[in-house]
């Protein structure tokens, strides 16, 4: 990762030697997604100014399917994560996200323009059917094994459904590890969100076998992406540190300030309940605005004429 060996592509830094890649003939002419969408962003990373290094794109297909196991540490990561494929022909990555995204007005509109894929967490295993399909049809989908947001900037445990889909399509897994992106926007650090001239590094490692049993396929993938993530980390630390100490973005175990694996978990699990408890509390509302039911109210209106009339 020597930066003395990189050059500017597409607006991205990349190793010297990456190679150019001509259009995908379907992808690269998506109006919404690939002529609308993905030049607005670029166009606001750009004002943002930041540093944006791209390593090991050449392990994405430049056709057919292959799943992407993106590590998640930040909001940017569904933008991030989808670089490698735009320097490979100006593929397109259809992220898997929750399905309340896609329930929101005008963000949903967007979602399905782009032929990204709901997940229902309580129905999960039609999630993962849809992103079989997708990749059978030879696309590009993007998945974040931890689930949601670390905290810790470390690799969480996984799930099992990346494994499960990759060796159900029969395409390769590749562990893609974002670094850098938790300084733009993630949970409880203050946003910095202007021209933060902020470095991220995105990663491609080779594929991971998906093969064998869920739990053991989903070991590999996860020490495939610790050791990932600790490689760009000592690479970001040697290029652009020395940093002071403590800083919030920074894990616990490179002497930042981000909270332990343990105490993220019970973040995250306080989180969990809060959430349910304001569900809860929404549904009870509405429960109790909810009108009563037509038989229920004529029969309480013949039984107030039955009154009336005696």
């Amino acid at each position: 990762m020597a930066m003395e060996n990189m050059v500017k592509k597409q607006g991205f830094w990349v190793p010297r030697g990456t190679p150019d890649v001509s259009p995908h003939p379907k992808e690269s002419k998506e109006l919404l997604y690939n002529r609308i969408i993905i030049p607005f962003i670029k166009t606001v990373m750009k004002a943002q100014d930041l540093q944006l290094h791209v390593f090991g794109s050449e392990n994405v297909p430049t056709t057919g399917g292959a799943l992407l196991a993106v590590n998640h540490t930040g909001y940017y990561d569904f933008i991030l994560g989808g670089l490698p494929a735009h320097l490979r022909g100006r593929r397109l990555v259809r992220f898997m996200a929750k399905k309340e995204i896609f329930d929101t007005p005008a963000v949903g509109t967007l979602m399905n323009g782009m032929s990204h894929i709901p997940v229902n967490r309580a129905k999960g295993a039609g999630s993962l059917d849809h992103a079989v399909d997708r990749l059978r049809r030879g696309q590009l989908v993007g998945i974040f094994p931890e689930a949601t947001i670390s905290r810790s900037f470390e690799i969480k445990n996984l799930k099992t459904g990346a494994v499960r889909i990759a060796d159900t399509a029969d395409v390769p897994l590749l562990p893609v590890i974002i670094w850098g992106g938790q300084r733009i926007i993630t949970k409880d650090i203050d946003r910095d969100l202007g021209r933060s001239h902020i470095p991220v590094f995105i990663r491609v490692g080779a594929p991971v076998d998906p093969s064998g049993s869920p739990e053991e396929a989903t070991e590999r993938l996860s020490q495939a992406m610790k050791e990932l993530l600790d490689e760009v980390r000592t690479a970001y630390e040697a290029e652009f540190g020395p940093f002071e100490g403590g800083e919030p973005w920074r894990p616990e175990s490179l002497g930042g300030g981000a909270p332990s694996m343990e105490r993220a978990s019970l973040m995250e699990m306080a989180e969990r309940e809060r959430r349910q408890a304001k569900r809860e509390a929404k549904k009870a509302a509405k429960a109790e605005k909810k009108p009563l039911p037509r038989r229920l109210m004529n029969k309480a209106t013949g039984l107030v004429k039955k009154i009336m009339r005696k």
